[in-house]
Formats: structure tokens, sequence, C-alpha cells
């Protein structure tokens, strides 16, 4: 989709409705400058903007869902994700001339090719064969190229999931998080029909097998997709017409050639013998080939045949690999042993990280060492080809080296439970920090800082956002780390604290997954505080993914565990419930719960939390028909929270009052009351509720007949709900499409 999506879109809608520039600023009251800015693609509109706009072009639905999706969108560059290309490429010229061939189908568009060459076994240089392959046909495919690595032969945690892998594509392509559908299935569809137009490589790297690979490729013409992996795809062969390539080791004359390339071709033809033998205790494998490189080096005054013993002695202590022609434990012993014992001890320690990309903060914090120490110690482990970056600087450890290096930290004995709990913690803390701009309640106790972990400067909500963005993959590793059972409390922790991402954004199945891991951890632990805290968060996902009868489960959960808690998370407890029973719309037992709560903080002396209370008793009884009672719990609510600077629940009481104006024949009453919750909520950046009062204006502005306002006020609520991918949109939605159009209502 080009970067004026929105701008051409508005052109079209206004000439189907015979409107000139002046014609359309006259209905819609927005300038005619200010239109024509967004025609040319430089600006976009307001969320305010955008519905004078549709009000006044009255389209269809499937062409409003189009601008407003456009109108989301922020100009974008075309994708650039592939890791770096290999400064010097040896070899594989055969290899290389077919896959050049198969590149060459494309100018026939008939349909993409799908290349799982690259099966062989690791180390043997099926990413850098793909990525090299990519770099050189990149002018073909001028909409960007994609690149993930899957994964997919990890010691110590599960596969990429490839819905994990799609919203990354997606988010590259200018899709906004927000956007994002919530199963695998949908991001596919999305992924699809966003690039059916576009020209773009797809690298699919280190893939587990074709079911995690299938929903990952493009099935328009004119896209390649590349995908590598251990494992022979004999699936898509057959089922997507794939190609098949399969990597070998490389030969003796291509050893010495890359490793000539490295150390230079004057000391190869000086000890030839030597050099023969090197590549050969390398199995010609060339990851280990590039490594013994590397650190050759690094020493060019050590004679080659002393590197040969060096090496032979290792592999006698070294411990027997998989497939027997390579060893390359002991190739990368040799360069492990030149490295300084901090950076040694520094790289023990980043094996042990769980992401596909590693930042410097969350290496620094898995270490214990400061950033300026890391960053050091991470130019030492690149230069000795131990560690990669990729396109955006984040730092890649080859799948065995990673294993290699866990090896050493079990035979040194480091303290991986300690590594391991201070990047838990890295990734707490930071998002604990974070929270103070997003969230709109604060976790209840503050968060220690524990020394050695890296504390990120974040001072406001676009650096919170961005400081979450950056770590979400390495969060959800982190929860599928078969870690050891004194991690509970931990990863109990780190769950708690990115429930504030994941409700902002609307990723409702990333939060489905996270609680379901912290509610297994709290059961293991037997806390019930923590247990409780999960069920909750996990029914009100269930409730807003429209999965209303499966809230039930967590509910009971909570229920069970009430005589066990200290009184004041007892009242929690049971608030929690109640908002529970009001998306299921079971407002008896919500008041019930409600009240029950209201009883423990006023038994506590809880000012704050009475004052929340009495705003919700006061909703459940609007809902409930006590109208008049209702706004006097509101009432008496507002003056304490506005005391203590709790505008949220101001916001929210103000709703409740309106809600209860409106059903007692007041809404001229009731529509002031809303736009004071609404200004308040729109300060704080509160979506949800900010959709959810705007649903309730609506119903008012109908009341008073003003018909055009009120489809706006649903369209705009519909937009929100859509944005956080809340199921309640589509009804929403079907309430503003339901209402007459100006042309309708001027019929005979």
């Amino acid at each position: 989709m080009d970067d004026n999506t929105f701008g051409r879109l508005l052109r079209e809608a206004r000439q189907r409705a015979l409107l000139t520039l002046e014609g359309l600023a006259a209905a819609s009251g927005v300038s005619v400058r200010a239109i024509s800015d967004m025609e040319r693609g430089q600006s976009l509109p307001r969320s305010t903007t955008l519905g004078e706009l549709l009000e006044a072009l009255g389209p269809d639905e499937d062409e409003r869902r189009r601008l407003v999706r456009a109108a989301r969108r922020r100009t974008h560059q075309a994708p650039r994700q592939l890791p770096p290309d290999p400064v010097v490429f040896h070899g594989r010229e055969k290899t290389l001339a077919a896959v050049r061939a198969m590149t060459a189908q494309l100018t026939a568009p008939v349909r993409h090719v799908v290349i799982s060459a690259i099966g062989g076994m690791a180390g043997v240089g099926k990413t850098t064969l793909a990525v090299h392959w990519a770099h050189q046909e990149a002018g073909r495919f001028p909409d960007g190229q994609l690149y993930v690595n899957l994964r997919g032969f990890e010691e110590d945690t599960r596969p990429l999931d490839p819905g994990e892998a799609l919203g990354g594509f997606l988010g590259a392509l200018g899709v906004p998080s927000a956007d994002l559908p919530a199963g695998t299935r949908e991001r596919s569809a999305l992924f699809r029909e966003r690039v059916a137009a576009l020209r773009l490589i797809v690298v699919l790297d280190n893939a587990r097998d074709e079911e995690q690979v299938r929903p990952l490729l493009p099935a328009s013409p004119g896209c390649l997709a590349v995908i590598t992996s251990r494992e022979r795809m004999s699936g898509l062969a057959a089922t997507e017409g794939a190609a098949l390539i399969a990597l070998e080791v490389w030969s003796e004359a291509e050893s010495l050639a890359a490793l000539a390339a490295r150390i230079g071709e004057e000391r190869v033809r000086a000890e030839p013998r030597a050099a023969a033998d090197l590549v050969g205790l390398c199995g010609q494998l060339p990851l280990a080939v590039a490594v013994v490189g590397a650190q050759l080096s690094v020493s060019p005054g050590l004679p080659l045949r002393v590197a040969v013993r060096e090496l032979a002695e290792a592999r006698l202590d070294a411990l027997s690999v998989d497939d027997r022609r390579a060893d390359v434990r002991a190739v990368f012993s040799c360069s492990y042993r030149t490295l300084p014992a901090e950076t040694a001890r520094f790289f023990r320690y980043l094996s042990l990280h769980p992401g596909p990309a590693a930042s410097v903060e969350s290496i620094a914090s898995l270490a214990g060492v400061g950033v300026p120490a890391a960053r050091r110690r991470l130019r030492e482990l690149v230069s000795a080809s131990l560690l990669t970056r990729d396109a955006e600087g984040r730092y890649v450890v080859h799948d065995l080296v990673r294993a290699y290096g866990a090896e050493l930290v079990e035979r040194h004995g480091d303290d991986r439970h300690g590594a391991e709990a201070r990047l838990l913690h890295y990734l707490r803390h930071n998002a604990h920090a974070a929270n103070r701009h997003i969230a709109r309640y604060m976790p209840e106790r503050a968060d220690v800082p524990v020394p050695a972990v890296v504390s990120v400067a974040i001072d406001d909500r676009e650096e919170a956002l961005a400081w979450y963005r950056q770590e979400e993959q390495t969060a959800a590793a982190a929860l599928r780390l078969r870690t050891d059972p004194g991690l509970l409390r931990h990863r109990v922790g780190l769950v708690q604290e990115w429930a504030s991402f994941h409700v902002i954004e609307g990723r409702w199945a990333e939060e489905i997954t996270a609680q379901r891991v912290g509610l297994d951890a709290a059961v293991a632990l037997d806390d019930p505080v923590a247990l409780v805290r999960a069920a909750g968060s996990l029914a009100r996902a269930l409730v807003e993914t429209g999965r209303l009868d499966e809230a039930d489960e967590p509910v009971e959960l909570i229920l069970a565990q009430l005589h066990r808690l200290p009184a004041e998370d007892r009242g929690r407890a049971e608030r929690s419930i109640a908002w529970t029973r009001d998306g299921q719309e079971r407002h008896a037992e919500g008041l019930r719960h409600s009240r029950r709560a209201l009883e423990i903080f006023r038994g506590l002396g809880q000012r704050d939390q009475i004052a929340v209370e009495l705003g919700s008793v006061g909703w459940f009884l609007s809902a409930l028909g006590e109208y008049r009672e209702a706004i006097a719990k509101c009432e008496e609510a507002i003056p304490i929270l506005r005391d203590l600077g709790d505008r949220g629940n101001e916001a929210a009481a103000w709703d409740s009052i309106g809600y209860a104006r409106q059903q007692l024949g007041d809404p001229e009453a009731a529509i002031v009351d809303y736009e004071r919750s609404l200004r308040l909520f729109e300060e704080l950046f509160n979506d949800y509720s900010l959709a959810a009062v705007l649903d309730h204006l609506a119903s008012a502005q109908l009341e008073l007949g003003d018909v055009a306002r009120a489809r706006a006020s649903w369209t705009r609520a519909a937009d929100l709900f859509d944005g956080l991918r809340v199921a309640r949109a589509a009804e929403i939605r079907a309430k503003a499409t339901a209402l007459p159009r100006p042309e309708a209502q001027a019929a005979p």
C-alpha cells in the first residue's frame, strides 16, 4: 500500500459524492486547505475531523472501513529487515546459479516461488546463503524484504509462534499494532491481503516444520519466499510447489578459500598442510571455519601448525555432536579461549538470552554488568564471530553458539538462576516504569530495583510504548522458558506488569497466553493473591474477546480463594468478579460483589478505594434501574476522587450519572455529564472507556433526534473498539449502520 492511501481514498470518495473541495469543506466544517493537504498525503485527520468528513461524504460501510483504516496509518518506508550481507561470500557457485534461475521465473507473474533450501545441518551456511541471495536479488523486489528467525531448533525455548512472526511482519508493513487481529489465521489473511499487490522477499529462517511456515507464506505473484530449516520441507514441495535445495559442508577448496579470505592467502600458502588440517578439523563446516578464521586473524603471528595442535587438543575434551562430521564445540573452544576472562563470563551469560534478538540493556541485565561494559564486550564477541547484529542493531546468537555457551554455563558452575532472575526482573522493573505513563491503574505495590539490573530512562508515553515493543519478543520467549521453580515468583510479577501493555494495545491473545502462565505459576506457588490477580486478568481478556462463558472458570477460581485472602486483596477480588459479571451483563451479581467490596474497604477505612467502589456500585444500580440511588452514590464519590486526583474513576462516575439521568428522562443533562466524562478519558488516552462513553452519548443524541451526531459517536466508538480488538465493536458498529442516512430521511 502506498504512503498516500488515505489521500487517494478521500479524493475518490469526494468525487463519488460529486463534491468539490469547497463543497466538502462547507458540508464538513473542515477547511479547504486541510482537506487538500490530506488528499496530497501531507497529513492525516484526527478522529474528530475524520468523523466530520465521513458524515459529510456518507460512504458505504466498506468504503468507510477503508478510510478509517487508512487514516490510522503513518508514512513508513518499505521494510528492510534482512541481516547485513556477508562482507565476503565464499563457494556455493552452483547453488547460487540454481537459485538465481528460480528467481528469474518471477519475470513471468504466475506464482510466487518458495525455496526450502536450505536444508542441512546447523552451521552449514543456510542463513548466510539465504541472506546473500536475498541481498543480490533485492533490486527485483522494490517493496522490501521481510526476515524472521523462527527459532525452530532451540534447546531452552519453543519455536516462535507463527502469529508472533506475523505481528512483526504486519508492523513492518505499516499496520498499527492496534489493528493486528488476535488469531494466527486472521493475521495470515491480513498479511496476504497487504502483500497482494507488492513485490517483496520473505526470508523465513530456521523453521521447525511446514506448519510453522505455512501461515507466513505470501500468496501473490511477484513475491519470493526463502525458507531455511534443518528439516527437509517435503510437504511444502508437494503442496506449495517449493523447490528443495540441500546444503552440504564446503569442499576442501571452498574451505581453504574462505580461510584465506579471513587470514590472508600468504599464510595459507606458507603452511598449506596445516591449513588443510585446520579446515579438516573444522569438518569443513562454514560456521566453524569462520570462527577459526576470526580467531587467527587477531593473532597474525601464530603459526598455523600451532593452531592445529591446539584445536586437536581441544577436540579430545569436546563432547560429541549429532553430526560427527564436525565437532563445532572444539572450534568454538579455540575462539572462546582467546577471550579475556570477563568477556568469556559475559559470553556464557549472553548464551542464556531466550529472545530471537537481544537489546544491549537486556543483555547487560542478564550478565549483571553496566551498559558501557556490555557494549565493549559485545564488540569483542562480534569481532570473534561469536555474535552478529540484525538490521535494527540488536544482537543475534547462532543457535549452535548458544548451545555451546549454555554448556559452558553448566561446566563453570555459573549462576544461571541469578542471570535468568535478573533478565525477568529487567523486563518486570522497566515495565513498571513504563506503566507510569500508559497504565490506567498502577500495581498496588511499588517495584524495587535489583542491583545489576538496567533501569531504562522512560519519560513519556511514546518512550514507554517504544520500550515495550523493543522487548516484547524477549518477554514472550522468557515466559516460554522451562525455568526452574525458583523463578516462579518472577514469572508472576512479569505477567502482572505486562498486562497494561497488552490491554492498551488490544493484544488479548497474548494476554490470555501470559495470564495462563501466571496462573500456573501462582498455583505452583500456592499463592492465593497472585492466583486471584491472574484469574481476574484472564477473565477480563476472555470477556473482551467475546468468550463470555469461558470467563466463568477463572471467576470460580477466585471465589474458591476468597477465604484465604487478606482483607484488602479480598476487596479487590470482589471488584474483579464484579467487572467480569458486568462484561457478561449479569448486573445483579455484579452489584452484589461490588457492594461486598465497598463493605470491605469501608471496614479498612481506605478512602481512595471507598470512592472507587462507590462509583462502581453507582454503575450497577444504574444498570438495574435504581437511577436516583445510583446518582447519589456517584455524587458521593466524585469529590473524593477529585481530591485524590483520580481522574479515571471520576470520569467513570460522570458516565454513570449521565446514564442514570438519561434513563430518568433528561437526555440534555445526560449529554453534559457524558461530555465531562469524555474530556477526562481523552486526557488519559483511555480509548476503551472513551468508546464505552461514546456508546452512551450516541443513545442520548439519538433520543434528542440528532441522528448525524449519534451515528458519528457510534462510529467513533466502534473504531476505538476495533483498534483494541474488542468483540463489542461489531455490536456498536451495527447501531451506527442501522441509522437512516440523510438522503433516506429526505426521500418522499
